[in-house]
Formats: C-alpha cells, structure tokens, sequence
C-alpha cells in the first residue's frame, strides 16, 4: 500500500499520523487483525501521540504495549511502564491530574509530549528494524510540528537511535547511555541546538532487575526539565 493511503491527517496542526488500518508493516498489521478478533473491545490500532504540541519536551518510546496502549489508546496508559512515567511527570509538574490507567481519567500532560518509534504493537515487544524504519516518517512529522521543542528524552536504545535518524544524524556519533545528556548539532525552533537525554525503558522488566529505579529515571527528567525551565 502506497505511504500515502497509510496514512491520515491529524487535527489542525496535528502531523501526519497512520490510519486505523495501516498496513505497511505487514507483520505487525496481522497482529493488529488477530487481536481484533480475540479483542474485539481493545483499542487495537497505532496509537497516537499525548500531549499539547506546543510542549517544549518530547519524550520518545518504543511501541504500544499489548495490555497497555495497544488496549488503551493512550501512549503507556494501563501498564507497568506507564505507572513508572506517569507517576514521575506528576511528581516533576510536567504533567496534571490523576492517573487510573484508562484513556479518560483525568491526567493531561502539560509541559512535555509523548510519541512511540513505533505507532503499532509489535510480537513480543520488539519491532524489527525494517518496521522501525517504515515507522520513522511518523516521528519524522512529529518532530517538525513541535513549535517550542527544546528538548528530547528517549526512552531505551531503540528510541534513542529512531530519534536521531529522525532527525537525520548517525546514531554511532552520540552513543546511548543511561543519564547521558547529547547536546545535537541540530537547532530546535527557538534557534538553540536541541539536547537529547537518554534512559533506560520504564519497562517491567528493567525495573525488576533494578536497571533502573525510580530515582534513576527521576533524574533523567529533572535533567531535562532544568533545559526548559
């Protein structure tokens, strides 16, 4: 299917996102189909970005969990990982209300954004590089609406290296670690370079293992907030 009819227009001044039915992954669109079917009552489509586009920080993750945002709608809305980020943007101001892990609670984001690499579910959580490129023109449009962008957080390796292809530099040149902070050769609207901070995924997984702990990645977006305040 042509990029074009996989595609539609967002709101007013919204980017470009894939339609309900988008089929240029064939492998993750079969998933999308299967969990119609055993769910008919789950969200089950690429998920959208959350968040005012006039956020000065885009926090940039992998892909819609099966029982989280595939479900939901929401980006990290309904599991582990979005107890973890949420719970932290509350904390820091950067976002408001109550989150009960359901798309029509009360949280709304206030100072930051969220988008996926990856707009649909992939098996087992991990997309394949041919569907992360195939996804990466999404984020691509993402990031050239932003008017206020300053600042970027990405959400474990995959993140980090889609964000930087996105915004056309080579991954091998600003190396993802943990807590690192990359000031990019590349001017965000204000006319000022656009500094990108890494994190490991809010994952379950990495959470249980004390890869990262609450504290850890606490300090990652008081890092970042210091760059918008």
């Amino acid at each position: 299917m042509p990029a074009a009819s996989a595609a539609r227009s967002g709101p007013k001044g919204e980017p470009r996102q894939p339609s309900r039915d988008c089929s240029l992954c064939p492998r993750l669109a079969e998933t999308r189909a299967a969990l119609r079917l055993s769910h008919p009552d789950w969200f089950n489509a690429p998920v959208p970005p959350l968040g005012p586009l006039e956020a000065p920080l885009l926090i940039v993750g992998l892909a819609p969990g099966r029982e989280g945002a595939n479900r939901t709608g929401r980006p990290f809305t309904g599991d582990w990982a979005g107890d973890l980020l949420f719970a932290t943007l509350l904390k820091l101001g950067l976002a408001e209300g109550v989150y009960e892990e359901r798309a029509d609670d009360s949280l709304r984001l206030t100072l930051c954004r969220i988008a996926n690499s990856v707009r649909c579910l992939p098996p087992a959580n991990k997309p394949l590089p041919a569907e992360i490129a195939t996804c990466r023109p999404f984020l691509e449009a993402e990031l050239q609406a932003l008017p206020r962008l300053r600042v970027l957080v990405a959400l474990g390796r995959i993140a980090h290296e889609s964000a930087l292809r996105a915004l056309g530099l080579k991954p091998s040149a600003f190396p993802f670690g943990h807590g690192t902070r990359h000031v990019l050769p590349v001017e965000g609207p204000s006319g000022q370079p656009l500094h990108l901070f890494d994190s490991y995924h809010c994952s379950r997984y990495n959470t249980n293992t004390g890869r990262l702990t609450a504290p850890m990645f606490e300090a990652v977006f008081r890092a970042a907030l210091s760059e918008i305040q």
